[in-house]
C-alpha cells in the first residue's frame, strides 16, 4: 500500500511545488492531476520532477472538463486515451477518470466500453471516481452518464473518494465493501455531508475533520492487504504560508500511515 500526494493539493501552484511538498510532507510518490500547465502533459518534465524529487509517479488524474476543457482537445476519449499514454510513460499504474456528463453524448453512452478499451491498450487500470448527486430548484439532476455511482457500473476499477460520498451521503464504509476488489485507488480527504441543494460545494477536507469513516476504511483496506495507492486529495488554499501548507500535508500523511500501519517514507535526502 502506498501514501501518496495529488498535486491537486497545491492547485493552482506550479506542479514542481506538489512534487516538493509531497516529499517533504513524507508521502511514497504523486498523483499528477493533468492541467492546462504543460509540464502536467509532459512525460520527460514529469519523469524529471520524479527523479529530481525521489518522488514515484503512481497515477494520472486526467483531465477534469470544467477546468481544463480544451487540454488535448475537445474529444474526451482523446483525453482519457492521451492520460493512459502519459500513465504508461512515467510509470503509473493508474489513471482516475471521472464518469461523464450526460451531454457528452457519444462518449457517454459508450463510457464503459471506452474505459475498458483504453485500460486494455494502455495496461494501465482506468479507476472511475465516485461523484455525487445534482439538485437544481429542489429537483434532482442527472448530471453524469451512466451516473454519479460507479458501484453500479460495470467497470472493473474504481476511485473512491471520501468528500464526494459525503456530498451524495453515502457512507464511505459501506461503500467501499460493496466495491471489493474493484477498489483500486483511494482519494484520501474528508467532507462534512450534503450541503444545500443550491450549492456544491467539494470540500476535500483534511481526513477526520469532516464526518466521513475515514479511518474505518483505511483500517479495513490495511487489514485486507490491500495493494492500491491512498492519494491525499486535500484542500490547502486557505493555508497563508507555505509551511502552514506544509503543516496540512504531514498530518494528512500521518493520519494514513497511523490507520494503515503503513512505515513512514524514507526522507528523499537520505
Amino acid at each position: 500500500m502506498r501514501i501518496g500526494m495529488s498535486t491537486s493539493c497545491v492547485y493552482p501552484l506550479a506542479v514542481e511545488h506538489g512534487f516538493r511538498l509531497a516529499a517533504e510532507a513524507g508521502f511514497d510518490g504523486v498523483e499528477v492531476m493533468v492541467t492546462r500547465d504543460e509540464t502536467t502533459q509532459s512525460p520527460d518534465a514529469l519523469l524529471a520532477l520524479s527523479d529530481s524529487y525521489r518522488m514515484p509517479i503512481l497515477s494520472i488524474h486526467a483531465p477534469v472538463l470544467l477546468l481544463t476543457h480544451f487540454v488535448w482537445g475537445r474529444d474526451p476519449r482523446v483525453k482519457l486515451e492521451k492520460s493512459a499514454e502519459l500513465a504508461a510513460e512515467v510509470g503509473a499504474d493508474t489513471v482516475v477518470v471521472h464518469p461523464p456528463f450526460r451531454w457528452q453524448s457519444g462518449y457517454a453512452e459508450d463510457f464503459l466500453a471506452i474505459v475498458r478499451e483504453t485500460a486494455d491498450a494502455s495496461g494501465v487500470s482506468i479507476a472511475v471516481e465516485n461523484m455525487f448527486p445534482w439538485k437544481l430548484a429542489g429537483r434532482a439532476l442527472a448530471a453524469y452518464s451512466p451516473g454519479w455511482n460507479p458501484a453500479a457500473m460495470d467497470c472493473d476499477a474504481v476511485t473512491l473518494d471520501f468528500s464526494h460520498a459525503a456530498l451524495s451521503g453515502v457512507d464511505s464504509l459501506a461503500l467501499a465493501t460493496e466495491l471489493g476488489d474493484r477498489l483500486r485507488h483511494v482519494h484520501l480527504c474528508d467532507g462534512s455531508g450534503p450541503l444545500d441543494e443550491n450549492r456544491v460545494f467539494d470540500e476535500h477536507l483534511l481526513p477526520g475533520h469532516g464526518g466521513e469513516p475515514v479511518a474505518e476504511v483505511l483500517r479495513m483496506l490495511a487489514g485486507r492487504r490491500w495493494s492500491g495507492s491512498i492519494v491525499a486529495e486535500v484542500n490547502t488554499r486557505k493555508a497563508r504560508t507555505d509551511d502552514e501548507r506544509l503543516g496540512m500535508l504531514r498530518e494528512t500523511a500521518a493520519f494514513a500511515r497511523e490507520h494503515t500501519g503503513s512505515a513512514t517514507a524514507p526522507s528523499p535526502a537520505s
